[in-house]
């Protein structure tokens, strides 16, 4: 348990230092910040890698790493991070996307920390599934499609009202729109797959495929209020501001869905408690 906090608590460091490069970098104007920041992250990220590892093998068969809310909100980072670090890889001229993304990851993580516990020994043998891998894929892979989406809402938003130094680095208006669009799809796509996967797996465990649990609830909400992003977009031809704002706005919706309310209404997500 030691080494594992070692490992997860330096990740949590190197994330706030990407955090505070990207932060400044702004402030200064300066874009080399934003490059120090994202090797920040990508140093930080190996030894989240290795916390979750050493947690995952020390948790014997059959218990995944994502158990409880602390282990949840590490797998969403984890995911976040990876997808965030691919992302700057391959788009050109998007590296102060981790100006959003990075501030975000690095709250979530040092939340997680302050709820971490010692390893699970055991889960009720109904939820030891293959489904639970789709479920958390989705979800871990919609949040990080969804919170970058934002982040190139936030871009979208700082060069429309800037046209010169960091702004004009910064891809045209059109294709950092384009860009958010696609996050959001993907992300709505990963999505139905959690809800889909969700209700079937409940069906096995439960014998019924919705439960009006809170999460569901709200996830299901969440769902919908980016099947409205796509519908106007594509529908009623939205773009630029607007949507900008709606992703900043609806990426706050989806992180209560995911982790306030299981952290503060008792849950069958709430560490996937279940009634025999």
């Amino acid at each position: 348990m030691k080494a594992e906090l070692l490992f997860f608590w330096t990740a949590v460091a190197l994330y706030g230092l990407s955090t505070f490069c990207y932060i400044f970098g702004f402030i200064a104007n300066y874009d080399k910040l934003f490059r120090a920041g994202l090797f920040s992250a990508l140093a930080g990220f190996i030894p989240h890698v290795i916390a979750i590892a050493m947690r995952w093998a020390a948790s014997g068969a059959g218990v995944t790493p994502f158990i409880s809310i602390s282990e949840s909100l590490s797998l969403g980072v984890f995911m976040t991070v990876l997808i965030f670090l691919i992302s700057e890889f391959t788009i050109k001229k998007v590296l102060p996307l981790g100006a959003l993304v990075m501030p975000v990851a690095f709250v979530l993580l040092g939340w997680a920390g302050t709820l971490l516990k010692e390893v699970a020994a055991t889960i009720a043998p109904a939820l030891q599934s293959g489904w639970i891998w789709v479920h958390i894929t989705g979800a871990t892979i919609g949040f990080a499609s969804v919170l970058l989406a934002a982040g190139m809402g936030f871009l979208y938003l700082f060069k429309e009202r800037n046209d010169a130094g960091l702004a004009a680095k910064l891809p045209e208006l059109a294709t950092i729109d384009r860009l958010s669009y696609r996050f959001v799809a993907g992300g709505f796509i990963m999505y139905g797959l959690m809800i889909i996967s969700g209700a079937y797996w409940s069906n096995t465990v439960k014998g019924n495929y919705w439960n009006w649990d809170p999460v569901e609830v709200w996830s299901l909400i969440s769902w919908l209020i980016y099947g409205i992003y796509l519908h106007l977009r594509v529908t009623f031809g939205w773009r630029g501001t607007r949507l900008a704002w709606y992703s900043l706005i609806a990426v706050v919706v989806m992180i209560v869905s995911y982790w306030g309310i299981p952290f503060g209404v008792e849950t069958f997500h709430a560490g996937f408690r279940i009634q025999h």
